[in-house]
C-alpha cells in the first residue's frame, strides 16, 4: 500500500529546497538561485509556505502559499489580491492520478489553520482541477498569447 506522507519545508532543509529549485527549473525555467533564495526565506509561522508530497517517501510534487507571483509585476491590477496558491508542480510520472489535488487540499488546510480566509491562484493548464476543487473564477485575461484563468477560493 502506497503511503503519502507532506512536509512543510523551513528554512534549513537545503536538500528538498534544492530539489524544489531544480523542479521549477525544468519545468517553468525559473532562476535555481532565486527559488532557493524565496524558499529559505520563508520563516515557519508565515502566511507562506512551501509543501512537498512524497509518496513511499519519494518526493514527486510540491506547491506552496505566496504573498507575491509574477502575475501581479505584469498586470498591477491583481497586487492587492492574495495570498496565492502557486507553483504547483507533480513529477511527470505521477501525474493524472489525483497526488495534485491532494497537495492542493492539503496546502489549502495548512493555509487556513494559518489564519487564511481567502486564495487566489492562475492558470492557463490546469482549470479543470480547480474548478474539481471547487475555486471559481474571478476572470480570463490573455497574457502574452495564453489565456489565464485567475480563480479565488474562501477556506
Amino acid at each position: 500500500m502506497s503511503k503519502i506522507s507532506y512536509q512543510i519545508i523551513q528554512p534549513h532543509d537545503k536538500e528538498s529546497i534544492e530539489l524544489i529549485a531544480d523542479w521549477y527549473l525544468h519545468e517553468w525555467n525559473i532562476d535555481r538561485e532565486k527559488t532557493i533564495q524565496q524558499l529559505s526565506a520563508f520563516s515557519e509561522n508565515s502566511t507562506e509556505f512551501q509543501m512537498v508530497m512524497s509518496l513511499n517517501n519519494i518526493p514527486i510534487a510540491t506547491g506552496g502559499i505566496y504573498a507575491h507571483v509574477r502575475l501581479q509585476d505584469v498586470a498591477p491590477k491583481y497586487k492587492a489580491l492574495g495570498p496565492w496558491l502557486a507553483l504547483v508542480f507533480t513529477k511527470n510520472e505521477y501525474r493524472k492520478k489525483g497526488y495534485g489535488a491532494l497537495l492542493c487540499e492539503k496546502i489549502q488546510e495548512v493555509a487556513k489553520s494559518r489564519g487564511t480566509k481567502k486564495i487566489f491562484l492562475f492558470t492557463h493548464t490546469a482549470e479543470t482541477l480547480y474548478k474539481r476543487l471547487d475555486w471559481q473564477q474571478l476572470e480570463r485575461i490573455n497574457l502574452n498569447g495564453r489565456e489565464i484563468v485567475v480563480m479565488t477560493k474562501e477556506l
